[in-house]
């Protein structure tokens, strides 16, 4: 590796589904969904080397996953391919500090920071609108890391409209179990016939207290409770504390607080066995903020 090539490191940050809407079954198989996502100031390290050999080097310890299959691996490659950069590389490391599966978008995060990230590096000039589009072919979840933004997501979680999220901490809690989401959406007890929420209730695009709780919620919520009863005994643990709730389809929960300090005071207090951390809300990316940074030491 040359000590002298370009290098960045950067933040793949977590997401929170504040709320969550199965509309109901599209022709083509996927489901119809509203949801806002919250991105947190909190994630994986992702430390990216430019190389000129033309090979991706991924290292990325205590995943289970083959490199060529990881979600990072894949975004690199396919960056590649669409910029005709092949005869350039990269060496990527991991440091993993989210727990995986668990609905907190950890896999999505770092294709997308890759992305961001490789397009600097390798000199690929590509606009947001088009690695949005390069990260949908990799995942749903994507394009809102990408974006870096909270935001109101329709559709599969593509179409998105950029929101202001009152600010808050939040607790994450992970019990030791692990969410089957391709099971959720197969299960015939899901529900897929909640009602949407029009733009008009997004009022100036500014979500305080009382729209959260008014629409909070998650219709997977139910049935991975059934399935997996373990996240309902976290669930039941932190709403002791405050109102709490389940994200996306993984087994992570979670609670808002109005302080650090608050939401700390009760994360100390959690039985052993389950993994988790307490990070602000941003509106905008701790990933975009790093690489506004980055471009203007250059």
């Amino acid at each position: 590796m040359n000590a002298s090539s370009p290098s960045l490191t950067l933040t793949a940050p977590a997401k929170l589904n504040l709320m969550l809407r199965i509309l109901g079954r599209r022709n083509d198989g996927y489901h119809e969904l509203q949801t806002v996502f919250q991105l947190l100031d909190f994630g994986d390290t992702l430390d990216f080397q430019a190389t000129r050999d033309g090979l991706i080097h991924l290292h990325c310890p205590n995943v289970d996953v083959a490199p060529e299959q990881n979600l990072i691996y894949r975004a690199a490659q396919l960056l590649r391919q669409h910029c005709d950069r092949m005869h350039l590389g990269a060496s990527i490391s991991v440091e993993k500090a989210l727990p995986s599966g668990g609905g907190i978008g950890g896999g999505s995060s770092n294709a997308a920071t890759t992305l961001l990230g490789l397009n600097h590096l390798w000199g690929c000039e590509l606009d947001i609108d088009t690695l949005a589009e390069l990260g949908r072919q990799l995942g749903a979840d994507v394009p809102v890391f990408v974006r870096g933004r909270s935001a109101f997501a329709e559709g599969v979680g593509e179409r998105l409209t950029p929101v202001n999220i009152v600010p808050r901490w939040y607790l994450v809690l992970k019990p030791a179990c692990h969410v089957s989401t391709a099971a959720l959406f197969s299960d015939p007890r899901l529900t897929r016939d909640s009602a949407a929420i029009t733009l008009a209730a997004l009022r100036d695009r500014r979500l305080n207290t009382h729209w959260l709780d008014e629409y909070a919620g998650n219709d997977f919520q139910p049935l991975v409770e059934d399935l997996y009863p373990e996240v309902g005994e976290a669930r039941a643990w932190l709403a002791q504390y405050a109102k709490a709730y389940l994200t996306g389809t993984g087994a992570c929960v979670f609670a808002g607080f109005d302080s650090e300090a608050a939401a700390h005071s009760v994360f100390a207090e959690r039985p052993a066995g389950w993994e988790g951390f307490v990070a602000r809300g941003a509106d905008e990316s701790i990933t975009h903020r790093q690489l506004a940074k980055f471009a203007a030491s250059v």
